[in-house]
């Protein structure tokens, strides 16, 4: 049986995946702390407890060259790819959205990549962004589709992430309901995201991967905007470490 390790280090959140012969068998996850390199070495502990051999490991992500015991390191678009198809065979385009970056992956009928999009310059429009305005209003992302369920969105003007914190307290001084607020963040968020899809002529079947993917109000809202299917997956935050580990599995084969 061929064991690999797939990590993907993000700045907000560390993901790991164990494949056994191409099946998971374990996840990691836990925030990314100030030493990125501890939750990398936290992750491998938990992923190869007990085999008997170590696995073959890939990093990805924004830490992936900050541990030195890696049998691989690759590039996160790489790993998206190759996850997204696994996780939805028929995937032809990947919005993955994560803590502090956003990017749109486009796959052709085999699933090899054909083009890619990445923002990376702008928290407006990721998870960050959602966290400080759920925060300003006195929630958490985790809640948000509780909240927002059958609330009109009120709109939002500004999405840069300093004055659209401005605008949420003067829309609540002004008696905006903070439901109302939140969902018109996520309206303006998911709208900002389909521009940017559109920006690669995407084509569907589009799989949405990342932390943010996590939101339904936000799928939804996303699905709207781009005009075809949004699909997610439960494992769709895994995306980057399953495709690090898919990556794994194929150079162990050769070895």
């Amino acid at each position: 049986m061929i064991y690999t390790v797939g990590i993907d280090s993000g700045s907000t959140a560390t993901k790991g995946i164990l494949l056994a012969d191409g099946v998971i068998t374990r996840r990691f996850l836990c925030p990314t702390p100030f030493r990125p390199a501890d939750a990398i070495n936290d992750a491998w502990e938990t992923l190869r407890a007990g085999l008997a051999e170590p696995p073959f490991l890939t990093l990805t992500g924004y830490g992936r060259q900050l541990v030195d015991f890696a049998d691989k390191q690759v590039t996160e678009i790489s790993c998206h790819g190759l996850g997204a198809r696994l996780l939805a065979p028929e995937t032809r385009t990947v919005i993955d959205i994560g803590g502090q970056d956003s990017k749109v992956i486009q796959l052709d009928a085999q699933g090899n990549l054909s083009d890619f999009l990445m923002n990376d310059k702008c928290a407006a429009g990721t998870g960050r962004f959602l966290e400080v305005i759920s925060r300003t209003l006195g929630t958490s992302v985790e809640q948000l589709d509780a909240i927002t369920e059958g609330v009109e969105a009120h709109a939002i003007t500004s999405m840069c992430t300093v004055f659209a914190e401005s605008e949420v307290i003067s829309l609540r001084s002004a008696g905006v309901a903070p439901e109302a607020i939140l969902a018109g963040v996520i309206n303006a968020m998911a709208r900002r995201s389909a521009n940017f899809i559109g920006r690669l002529s995407a084509q569907g079947p589009l799989l949405f991967t990342g932390g943010v993917s996590h939101c339904a109000a936000f799928a939804r809202m996303l699905e709207t905007h781009v005009g075809m299917p949004v699909a997610t997956h439960p494992d769709a935050q895994f995306a980057g470490a399953l495709g690090a580990a898919l990556i794994g599995q194929r150079l162990r084969r050769r070895e």
